[in-house]
């Protein structure tokens, strides 16, 4: 094993027969291969596990002769490369956001007048979402091409249609190059534009219908035949009402591979790495469906070479643990830039109770009792909101709003108070949190200055320990988290105790 970072096997030291700690180029790699070479026949190189750069070192790998193991760099590169994914895309009957591709800042900006706002606009051959961003009109984006990146031939930046109030999915499958297994479909909490490592998700779907579910599983089959996939493979879709978008696809392992693998006690990676070296999935055994009545800990636990049907009869939910504590000053709001330092998992019969594990897990304290700020931008105030306000009323929480979401709360029948803005004089919702007035904040916003003006809401709540959600889906999720708890006593189950 090549890794040039100590950290990640700290733990796992005696993972790998012989364990490199050198810089993932080029020069390193070869250097390592040559001396293994010595050894005896190297019969090739997984480089589905590392992430992004290992796949950029494919390419030149083959050209001097290391057999690469699994996915083709070929077909790595058909995944990559923006015009040839497209035509692939469009082969397969598939949709995807309007976009383009723009090598000079004037070239993004007609690109921009030609899509609309909002947009999704990030550099090419970038990890974690760095310097992606939403942009809202043509003065951000200007902005954004001034300070935000340099736009070149060499590095161009990429600009997607943004599918606002959309359902964000995670798809991890496995691939033997003809066949396909499904590992796990997750939906994403948060909406599309949050950034995957940093949204909660549930295994299975909370809320998407069975013929939407149904029909991701066979647009993945077909994404994994048509690019040749032999491994893992990651994909992610946008659900908006009736359509289905592809947003990306990776030919490689994600970071929701360790998530699946626990969710479904399946050992995904390691059957991957078993198809890379030849076997078929026709090999290993599969197991599921079960009965809807089954319960977290029940079954007997299962050989982990199995495949698992992903659709589980209980819910897992991954949330993200974000270190904003530690950084003083820094904005708490969710984008499209990843943030979060680590992730924890909940396990339950339904996906509320699953979700209030992960909070717990998380480090969230939610209340029991006490006023909920509510203040949400335009396009939240839908009947989630409703749903949410009368989830908390109804289990004895008092509401405090803002002028606009309060008006749009007493329509629909549901009292709460109305507070100050910051801006708006005092005394103000800062005043009260600062106070010690406020026991939830459900805050979501848009627009350059408007998340300015809310900015020192976050930053209190998250001093004060007060528990914040800064998305609408999020909000939603915790009040049916709140009501769950009030069902009965959370059971916790050592992995110890499963059924042998």
């Amino acid at each position: 094993m090549i890794n040039c970072n100590p950290e990640t096997v700290s733990t796992d030291y005696d993972t790998s027969d012989r364990l490199y700690f050198e810089p993932l180029t080029f020069e390193h790699v070869m250097e390592i291969l040559t001396k293994e070479q010595e050894n005896g026949t190297l019969h090739g190189v997984i480089v589905q596990f590392g992430g992004q750069t290992p796949l950029k070192l494919a390419r030149a790998l083959e050209a001097e002769g290391i057999p690469i193991l699994g996915t083709t760099p070929d077909a790595i590169d058909l995944a990559e490369d923006r015009e040839r994914f497209q035509a692939l895309v469009t082969r397969l009957g598939l949709k995807q956001p309007r976009n383009g591709i723009a090598s000079t800042g004037a070239q993004a900006l007609a690109i921009a007048e030609e899509i609309g706002f909002p947009l999704v606009i990030r550099p090419s051959y970038v990890l974690g979402g760095r310097a992606m961003e939403i942009v809202r009109d043509m003065a951000h984006l200007e902005r954004y091409i001034a300070e935000a990146v340099v736009v070149s031939g060499d590095s161009p930046v990429l600009l997607d249609s943004y599918l606002s109030g959309a359902i964000e999915c995670d798809v991890d499958a496995l691939c033997d190059g003809q066949a396909v297994h499904v590992a796990g479909i997750m939906q994403h909490i948060e909406e599309a534009g949050v950034h995957s490592g940093d949204s909660a998700c549930s295994l299975p779907p909370y809320s998407l219908a069975p013929a939407t579910i149904e029909e991701i599983k066979k647009q993945t089959e077909a994404l994994a035949r048509a690019l040749g996939v032999v491994g893992l493979m990651n994909v992610q879709f946008a659900v908006k009402g009736e359509d289905i978008y592809l947003i990306e696809v990776n030919p490689r392992a994600s970071r929701t591979v360790p998530f699946v693998a626990k969710a479904t006690d399946s050992a995904i990676a390691s059957i991957a790495a078993r198809l890379m070296a030849g076997e078929r999935l026709d090999a290993f055994a599969h197991r599921g469906p079960y009965p809807r009545d089954t319960r977290p800990g029940t079954l007997p636990m299962a050989d982990q070479m199995t495949l698992a049907d992903p659709d589980m009869p209980w819910f897992s939910v991954k949330e993200a643990v974000l270190p904003f504590a530690r950084f003083p000053g820094v904005d708490t709001i969710l984008g499209p830039e990843m943030r979060s330092t680590g992730e924890v998992m909940g396990w339950d019969v339904s996906f509320p109770r699953a979700f209030l594990k992960a909070q717990m897990g998380a480090g969230v304290s939610l209340p029991e009792s006490g006023k909920v700020f509510v203040s949400v931008r335009d396009s939240d105030k839908t009947g989630q909101l409703i749903d949410t306000a009368e989830i908390l009323t109804g289990l004895g929480f008092s509401l405090v709003a803002t002028r606009g979401t309060a008006g749009f709360l007493k329509e629909a029948g549901i009292a709460c108070e109305v507070v100050n803005k910051v801006y708006e004089g005092r005394p103000n919702i800062v005043d009260m949190l600062k106070d010690g007035d406020i026991a939830l904040v459900m805050n979501t916003t848009e627009g350059v200055q408007a998340i300015e003006d809310s900015r020192e809401i976050r930053s209190v709540a998250l001093y004060d320990r007060i528990p914040y959600f800064t998305t609408l889906a999020g909000s939603h999720a915790a009040a049916q988290a709140i009501r769950a708890r009030r069902e009965g006593v959370l059971e916790v189950m050592p992995l110890q105790g499963m059924k042998a």
